[in-house]
């Protein structure tokens, strides 16, 4: 196993109620700007109760941030930081609020042109506004990590970038306010976690017991409760635990010691970005494809997925890794999510547009082992049509 070292300085509130804590985790002397999206966080009363736990605390708000965020948009919010001399950040919702304000934390400090932050993957980044965060859409663990992803309009850019400096300070995570999300965020923010368990589990195997186990579990509780999910939106304890599952797959406990992939993401991002389809639903028509394709330098560990998760024991070799990879496809299409490109009405031609930029932002030696090249792009990409 691979020698590392692990830091994470959020601190999570976990449970029903827990927003009344912020008073007790934003300095009082703060002036506070709130980050949130569309009208979902007002119409559900969450940001008035945001507002009242902040007591008589400056604040301002900032809304309209996309679903995936722009960097035009949070220009905008960095230039009103500036202007109104924010001390405190405070995200309200999803991954995308959270990536948003990363980013803006990063850039009202930045030195030069704040484009360099995802251009440098964060190697710039030296400093960072304060901020925490209010969870409402569990899916990209975005709460308790450092990573941050950002699209361009103008160019068609979708990029991230990590940064030690963009930790949260702290994350309150009510499961409660999960219930008023659409069955269509639901069903995303489970497979989006189930991916970003699989972009660091089914590599090759490096003698990390532990992490295998860890991550096993986790996507064994993905597909156990994710159903669940849509056919119990009232279950608080379904809510609760998958709200969990989906911090714990990207909180970066799983992914220490052990290579990770994260192609199926790059290729994803670049679709997102071309055809502005839900990440979650990108990732998904990508990975089947991309675990057929790389069968064999995967064969290890998709046999051990097959058999630890799914329970398949029957069959040769191929027959064992189809079978893995068709439950897997199944699980997606069972919550909901198409998983061929030509359900999203792609076809040859949009895999043309994906794989020039795909070339165009230099995703050309992709995977664990950088085997990922143009060519096995689009033959995963065809394998998905």
């Amino acid at each position: 196993m691979y020698s590392f070292d692990y830091y994470n300085p959020t601190h999570i509130c976990f449970g029903e109620g827990k927003i009344a804590e912020l008073d007790k985790l934003i300095p009082n002397e703060a002036k506070v700007l709130i980050l949130f999206g569309g009208n979902s966080a007002k119409r559900t009363g969450t940001l008035d109760e945001v507002k009242a736990a902040l007591g008589q605390r400056k604040v301002l708000e900032f809304g309209g941030v996309e679903a995936n965020p722009t960097y035009e948009t949070l220009m905008q919010a960095v230039a009103l930081v500036k202007e109104e001399k924010i001390d405190f950040l405070l995200a309200v919702g999803g991954g995308s609020v959270i990536d948003g304000t990363k980013f803006i934390a990063a850039a009202v400090p930045f030195e030069g042109e704040p484009w360099e932050i995802l251009l440098s993957w964060g190697a710039k980044v030296t400093q960072a506004m304060p901020f925490g965060t209010v969870l409402t859409l569990p899916a990209t663990g975005s709460e308790m990590n450092s990573a941050s992803v950002v699209t361009r309009k103008e160019f068609q850019s979708k990029l991230s970038f990590m940064s030690d400096h963009v930790f949260p300070r702290f994350s309150i995570l009510d499961p409660t306010k999960t219930f008023t999300l659409p069955e269509r965020q639901v069903a995303n923010g489970v497979v989006d976690a189930f991916i970003h368990i699989t972009e660091q589990y089914l590599t090759y195997p490096v003698n990390a017991p532990v992490q295998d186990r860890f991550a096993e579990g986790l996507l064994q509780t993905l597909i156990e409760l994710g159903p669940l999910a849509l056919s119990e939106p009232d279950n608080l304890d379904v809510r609760a635990n998958l709200m969990w599952v989906a911090t714990m797959a990207l909180s970066g406990v799983i992914g220490k010691g052990i290579p990770h992939d994260w192609a199926t993401h790059m290729i994803g991002h670049e679709i997102t970005a071309l055809y502005d389809i839900d990440h979650a639903r990108t990732i998904a028509m990508v990975l089947p494809g991309m675990l057929d394709c790389r069968r064999d330098s995967k064969k290890e560990k998709l046999l051990q997925y097959g058999k630890r998760v799914w329970g398949i024991t029957e069959g040769d070799t191929d027959e064992k890794i189809d079978s893995a990879i068709a439950k897997t496809r199944e699980f997606f299409e069972a919550m909901g999510i198409n998983t061929r490109l030509s359900d999203y009405n792609l076809d040859t031609s949009s895999i043309d547009n994906i794989i020039e930029q795909l070339e165009r932002h230099g995703m050309t030696a992709l995977g664990e082992k950088q085997d990922v090249d143009l060519a096995m792009s689009r033959k995963i990409l065809e394998r998905n049509l």
